[in-house]
């Protein structure tokens, strides 16, 4: 009975520090939009952990094929990796958010203000595409003051959201990960899909399937789509 109970607050403990920490929701530590309240039928995509070829060209292809914006939030070490993708992206009208340099979970423990991960992104990003991003989303929703103090020292925005499916980074299939988006896309929506994993790369074929599938679905509902920037009123760029 003992050991019962132990295991129930270790439990109880984990899902609170999930929710405090990484939640999509919590505001805890500051304000870290998810979403906007509205009524208006508009929705932002988001792609995280790119580039990631050819996956994230299959997707921004599919995206300016029915004149659909989006953010992409990308890994400093992906960009070096594929700049004229993020170069393509920028050309298309879409916009790019700061995702940290390496997507190291390790890092959070080791420099709690996440200062290194940031600016060495930022200068990247500016390399690359010609100015510095206003958007950050931070590796697996994290937050915490010290790293929200960083975001104000870099005039960084951060920017939450809600996972298209929790099941998606292991690439389960897309038809099930379309059905997960499209039942959380609500007026006001921001949703997170991964055309990466972390700064590895790798498969991403089933998650630009199910892009097409809510693409197509919320057309077709009527859904008009904004970049974040354009959703949450802020800038995208400094």
């Amino acid at each position: 009975m003992v050991l019962v109970l132990i295991l129930v607050v270790v439990i109880l403990v984990v899902a609170l520090a999930y929710w405090v920490f990484m939640s999509s929701y919590s505001q805890i530590f500051g304000t870290f939009p998810w979403r906007v309240k509205t009524s208006k039928k508009v929705i932002a995509l988001t792609f995280d952990d790119g580039p990631n070829e050819p996956y994230t060209s299959e997707i921004l292809d599919y995206l300016n094929s029915k004149d659909v914006k989006a953010t992409f939030f990308q890994v400093g070490k992906c960009v070096k990796r594929y700049p004229q993708t993020t170069k393509k992206i920028i050309e298309a009208g879409h916009v790019i958010g700061n995702h940290s340099l390496s997507h190291a979970f390790h890092n959070y423990l080791t420099h709690p203000a996440f200062e290194d991960e940031i600016a060495s992104n930022q200068q990247i990003l500016k390399n690359v595409i010609g100015k510095s991003p206003a958007l950050f989303r931070s590796p697996w929703l994290w937050r915490q003051p010290w790293l929200l103090k960083s975001l104000k020292k870099y005039n960084l925005s951060p920017v939450s959201g809600q996972f298209c499916s929790p099941l998606e980074p292991f690439q389960i299939d897309g038809k099930k990960i379309a059905s997960s988006a499209i039942r959380i896309a609500k007026p006001g929506a921001i949703i997170i899909f991964h055309d990466g994993k972390e700064s590895k790369g790798g498969d991403r074929s089933e998650t630009v399937k199910a892009v097409k599938i809510v693409v197509n679905r919320l057309i077709q509902d009527g859904y008009e789509f904004k970049t974040v920037d354009e959703l949450l009123g802020i800038k995208a760029y400094q």
